[in-house]
């Protein structure tokens, strides 16, 4: 029971990311049968759907903006500010809230790129925002690729020619399937820089005290 209270926040979302995934493939599915079925072709198979590029499209274009937005955020946060919010750092603070890591590269439980040194303690310090930013890279060519054969897909069924993916890639659908959900995720999160200097959720470690001035910066 203790490796599940340490764990519960992560076991809940990837339980909640499962549960939402399969309902994805499986009304994508019965989407793409009738669509299918209104044109007069026959049923595709679960597996068959779940390897076409229109679902791999789907599924990595919503990724692909998840992690732009978290790659963003903890990138943007190290240097800009917003007085109030608990998501920000204080603006008038003197003092840099993560010491220099050189000063723990004796300390036996620090990490151990921090007890190394050289390139490995840089490469560790940004490795957060580097490692979503990544992410967000990987996301987008398989986006890219599945929507590249998702509109190769359609051209063959209409008699059309077929795009490589160099060429797809200045395709407007693309840009606007990325654009569409890069959007969203800047505004939402925009939203709750703001809205954290005003509103509170007791107990939540992403609002400030209930009784925290809005003037307060920070948790």
């Amino acid at each position: 029971m203790r490796g599940l209270k340490d764990n519960g926040l992560t076991v809940v979302l990837m339980l909640a990311f499962t549960t939402t995934l399969a309902g994805m493939a499986l009304s994508g599915w019965m989407a793409a049968n009738e669509e299918l079925a209104r044109h007069g072709q026959a049923a595709i198979d679960f597996v068959a759907y779940c390897m076409s590029g229109g679902f791999v499209a789907a599924l990595f274009e919503n990724w692909e903006s998840e992690f732009l937005q978290m790659g963003f955020y903890v990138t943007l946060t190290a240097f800009l500010f917003q007085r109030g919010s608990s998501e920000s750092k204080d603006p008038d603070a003197k003092e840099e809230g993560d010491e220099d890591p050189a000063k723990h590269a004796n300390d036996q439980h620090a990490p151990w790129p921090v007890r190394a040194g050289g390139l490995w303690r840089t490469i560790y310090s940004y490795s957060l925002g580097t490692t979503l930013l990544l992410l967000f890279a990987i996301s987008f060519v398989a986006h890219w690729l599945g929507s590249t054969a998702a509109a190769n897909e359609e051209a063959i069924q209409h008699g059309r020619p077929v795009h490589t993916a160099i060429e797809y890639l200045s395709s407007a659908q693309l840009w606007f399937e990325s654009f569409q959900n890069w959007q969203s995720e800047f505004l939402s999160t925009a939203v709750l820089v703001v809205l954290t200097i005003f509103l509170r959720f007791r107990g939540s470690p992403e609002s400030k005290p209930v009784a925290a001035p809005h003037s307060q910066t920070g948790r």
